[in-house]
């Protein structure tokens, strides 16, 4: 009789065969390959939460040693295979999988003008492209106006091979085959896929489409365009390119246009401050501005670019992508059915949710709802400066905690998708820190230009997370240091709205170029006193 695995989500439940490769590979691979992909946010290397899965019966033993793991809710699927001859049936719970609607940005502030220049006068249609380490998003554009006629957007597929920049960088270092995997897990698996999408909303077909422009960050461009981005991870973090390219679609695994079709991926400044962050400071029109202003993009990664005068500073942060929820008990991106925002209070307490989508079971928390809690439960007494739990709140009536061998969590909700939804004191201090090196980068970049947050004219917050996301408990947890709510100019997408400006206007592509060229780019590491400033900025206000 054939070995069966029966897989059980929130939405279904089925039984799948197996083939004698089936158990060589890790469950991670074999769930992947039969429409169930799961949140590999480290690459594998069981160092996060994202793949977890239930055993509910049958047997798995861990790949390290061999030894069978008991039932539970909590199994790290990408150290653990199938055991041949047993038939098993595992759960997978709603945030470890990666079918959630995506909630990507694809709306954004345009700060300059633009003139009828195109990037190709010949093309009747053309798109524009942000790729984000986790995100994608394109906007399709009638080239003779400059009207958006259709957008698309979705998780970039190279997630299933990592959350972040450098697990990607590390894969390519330890096998250049990787390169290609990763090309065409952005290419063919994803930018394609919404080519098509967008040209079926427009009622038009990808052969139409004559010209793309692509933002999107430095290691990004590399495996778009097939590059090895290995060297990005090793000092002196050199890249193969930053420089204005042009590729025929053919070159890059993409199928439109006809002869003459054209992608251009725009330039970069430097290694980890990307042609994302250029286009972001020509949307915002930062480089005209004499400052001081400010662009801060809390993403998977965090980049800062600060202007006063003629002078251009930028650098990146290793927040990480605690405010996306990786590596939270019950953290998630902002998905339908995620928590986007906390509202507690005491005496007596309460909470109060708010979820994407009105659902009434929440998938989890995104991360403008850690911004709430970590200022409202600051505000009231629920959390210490150093982030832990106040005794005396944990005994109000009505509160309900746990506690464990790594310290004590919160429940918010009792039936969540995939259970209880908790906050624990272990996520509070992973915010902490992302919280730190964000707000450390601003000081240190500012500091560089002699200048305080209160003298900043503008700071430009750009990405998806500053769509949702309370300025006033940003700025109160620290997360933005020292400025007022009224300094803050949310902008969304600002590395679509760079793509799109180019994409409609070339003369824009010279200013991106001179961006690049007068940027100073800037390793916070080597910033004298960045360590003790970084960690004066752990404490909560």
């Amino acid at each position: 009789m054939n070995t069966e695995l029966r897989i059980e989500t929130t939405e279904e439940s089925q039984a799948v065969g197996l083939t004698a490769k089936d158990f060589t590979m890790p469950l991670t691979e074999v769930l992947a390959s039969r429409g169930y992909p799961l949140n590999k946010r480290c690459g594998g290397r069981d160092l996060c939460g994202g793949c977890e899965v239930g055993l509910k019966c049958g047997e798995l033993k861990q790949t390290r040693d061999g030894v069978s793991v008991p039932c539970g809710d909590r199994l790290r699927a990408c150290q653990l295979h199938l055991v041949e001859g047993r038939n098993t049936t595992v759960v997978i719970p709603a945030r470890s999988l990666l079918k959630h609607e995506p909630s990507v940005v694809a709306e954004f502030k345009v700060n300059v003008p633009w003139g009828r220049n195109p990037i190709d006068p010949a093309a009747c249609y053309g798109a524009a492209v942000d790729i984000g380490t986790t995100t994608v998003a394109l906007v399709l554009v009638e080239m003779a106006t400059g009207k958006v006629l259709a957008g698309a957007s979705d998780f970039n597929a190279q997630i299933r091979y990592g959350e972040d920049v450098l697990t990607r960088i590390q894969m390519c270092h330890m096998d250049p085959a990787a390169v290609g995997e990763l090309q065409k897990a952005i290419a063919v698996d994803t930018i394609q896929p919404l080519i098509e999408e967008a040209c079926a909303a427009a009622r038009l077909t990808p052969a139409d489409l004559g010209v793309m422009t692509v933002a999107a960050n430095t290691t990004m461009m590399h495996l778009l365009a097939g590059v090895d981005p290995s060297p990005l991870g090793l000092y002196p973090f050199k890249p193969a390119f930053l420089e204005h390219r042009a590729y025929a679609p053919a070159e890059l695994n993409l199928k439109f246009g006809g002869e003459g079709a054209k992608v251009h991926l725009l330039p970069g400044p430097a290694a980890y401050v990307g042609a994302d962050l250029s286009a972001g400071v020509v949307a915002t029109g930062m480089q005209y501005s004499e400052g001081p202003v400010i662009i801060v993009d809390v993403g998977t990664n965090g980049e800062i670019i600060a202007k006063v005068g003629d002078r251009l500073v930028g650098t990146a942060t290793a927040a990480g992508p605690a405010f996306e929820g990786a590596g939270l008990t019950s953290g998630t991106r902002g998905i339908k059915g995620a928590i986007e925002r906390i509202t507690m209070s005491r005496d007596p307490y309460a909470v109060n949710l708010q979820i994407i989508g009105g659902e009434t079971r929440p998938v989890g928390i995104c991360g403008s709802a850690y911004v709430d809690f970590l200022w409202g439960g600051r505000r009231n007494g629920a959390l210490q400066r150093n982030g832990r739990f106040a005794d005396d709140f944990l005994q109000q009536p009505g509160v309900r905690s746990e506690k464990d061998e790594f310290g004590r969590r919160l429940r918010l909700h009792p039936n969540g998708v995939s259970g209880p939804v908790w906050v624990s004191e272990v996520d509070i201090s992973r915010l902490q820190q992302a919280k730190a090196a964000i707000a450390a980068g601003i000081e240190v970049l500012l500091g560089l230009l002699d200048t305080k947050p209160a003298d900043v004219k503008t700071l430009y917050l750009c990405g998806g997370f500053g769509m949702h996301l309370s300025l006033d408990h940003a700025v109160g947890c620290g997360l933005l240091p020292g400025f007022r709510p009224d300094q803050i100019q949310v902008m969304g997408n600002s590395s679509l709205a760079g793509a799109f400006l180019v994409l409609n206007d070339r003369s824009l592509l010279a200013e991106m170029k001179a961006v690049c060229a007068n940027m100073e780019s800037i390793e916070l590491n080597q910033q004298p006193g960045f360590e003790d400033i970084f960690i004066d900025h752990l404490s909560l206000n």
